[in-house]
C-alpha cells in the first residue's frame, strides 16, 4: 500500500519552505478520516503546569520550524509520506478556562482518531496530555510506554491536584491504561520534592534509566534494556523534552541540567523499527523561552523520526 496522493505534503524543492501556511511538514490539513493513516495534531494545552507556563505555543513553533523536514530519512531511506497517508488533523480543542473540560475535550479528540484507526503523533502542550491521550487510545488494553522524561512523573498529587504535569504515569498505571512489565523511563535526573517522589514506579515495576545509569551502560545498552523492556505488543511513546538536555532545547518549562542529547534521542528511537506503536506525544514545548528557535526544529526532527519508524511498521503490517 502506498500513500494517496491526495495526502503529498508540499515539496520544498517546488513551493519555497516559507510560504505558504504552517502545517506539521507542510502536510495536508484535513479533518479526521478513515484514509488517513497518520496524524499529526497539536494540543496546545498547560493548565496542567505549576511552574512556567507556555507550553499551550509549543504546536505553533513546532508546525513553523517543520517546514525544514524533507521527506526521506537520512538513515533508514524510510519516505513516510510514500508508504503512508499523512496529515494535519490540526489542534485538539481545549478550554483554557478548565482544566477538567479541556482533559475531557482532549480524551474525545483522540478517542476520535482512534475510531477512524488513526495513529496519532501530538505535539503539546504540558505533560498532562498522555492522560487523556491514553485514555482514548489504551481503552480496551494497556500498552507499554517508552518514557523520555527528566522527571518519574509518578507524583500523586501537587498543591491537592491529582492530574496535571508530573501525574500521568501514576494516573495510567492506577487506570489500567499501563502495563507496567512493558514501561522504561529513561533520563531521570534533577531535584526531588521529597525522598520517597519516585518511588510508585519502582513498587508497580517500571524500569527506571536515571541519567547516571545511562553514562555508565552507554547507548547501545541502553537502547538493548529499551527493547527487552517493551517486549511484544502495543507501544505508547511519551518524550517530554525536558528529558534531553536544555543546552539543546532551553525551550521547556523545567529544565534540568545533565540530560540526553538529541542525537541519542534520535537513534533510539530509529531503534523502534518495527514495532507496532499506537501512538506517540512530544510535549513541555515552549517556545517562549528559546528565541533561537532550535527547541523547535530539533522537536519537528524528533516528530519525523516517530513518523518514520511508525509509517514504516503500518506499510509493513499491511503489506
Amino acid at each position: 500500500m502506498t500513500g494517496s496522493p491526495d495526502f503529498t505534503p508540499l515539496d520544498p524543492a517546488v513551493v519555497p519552505r516559507f510560504a505558504d501556511i504552517a502545517t506539521f511538514m507542510r502536510t495536508r490539513r484535513c479533518e479526521p478520516m478513515d484514509e488517513v493513516d497518520i496524524a499529526m495534531v497539536g494540543v496546545p494545552f498547560d493548565i496542567g503546569l505549576n511552574y512556567r507556563s507556555g507550553a499551550r505555543q509549543g504546536p505553533a513553533g513546532v508546525r513553523e520550524a517543520s517546514r525544514i523536514i524533507r521527506r526521506v530519512h537520512p538513515t533508514s531511506g524510510i519516505r513516510p509520506f510514500e508508504i503512508c497517508n499523512v496529515a494535519d488533523l490540526g489542534d485538539a480543542p481545549v478550554n483554557p478556562m478548565s482544566k477538567d473540560a479541556s482533559i475531557e475535550m482532549i480524551e474525545a479528540f483522540f478517542a476520535e482518531l482512534r475510531a477512524h484507526r488513526i495513529v496519532p503523533i501530538a505535539v503539546g502542550g504540558d505533560h498532562t496530555i498522555p492522560l487523556p491521550i491514553l485514555r482514548a487510545l489504551a481503552a480496551e488494553r494497556p500498552v507499554g510506554v517508552l518514557h523520555f522524561d527528566a522527571h518519574a512523573d509518578v507524583l500523586d498529587e501537587i498543591c491537592g491536584d491529582r492530574v496535571n504535569h508530573a501525574t500521568f504515569m501514576r494516573r495510567g498505571f492506577e487506570e489500567g491504561l499501563i502495563d507496567a512489565s512493558r514501561v522504561i523511563q529513561v533520563g531521570m535526573r534533577g531535584s526531588r520534592f521529597g525522598a520517597d517522589d519516585v518511588q510508585f514506579g519502582y513498587d508497580v515495576g517500571y524500569r527506571v534509566i536515571t541519567m547516571d545509569e545511562y553514562e555508565d551502560m552507554g547507548r547501545a545498552a541502553v537502547i538493548e534494556c529499551i527493547d527487552r523492556v517493551l517486549g511484544e505488543g502495543p507501544v505508547y511513546i511519551s518524550l517530554d523534552i525536558d528529558g534531553l538536555d536544555p543546552a539543546f532545547l532551553p525551550g521547556t518549562g523545567v529544565p534540568e541540567i545533565g540530560g540526553i542529547t538529541p542525537r541519542d534521542a534520535q537513534v533510539i528511537l530509529r531503534s523502534l523499527r518495527g514495532r507496532e506503536i499506537v501512538g506517540a506525544d512530544i510535549s513541555e514545548v515552549s517556545p517562549c523561552f528559546d528565541p533561537t528557535g532550535i527547541t523547535c526544529v530539533t522537536v519537528a526532527n524528533l516528530m519525523f523520526e516517530m513518523l518514520c519508524v511508525m509509517a514504516d511498521g503500518i506499510h509493513s503490517r499491511r503489506s
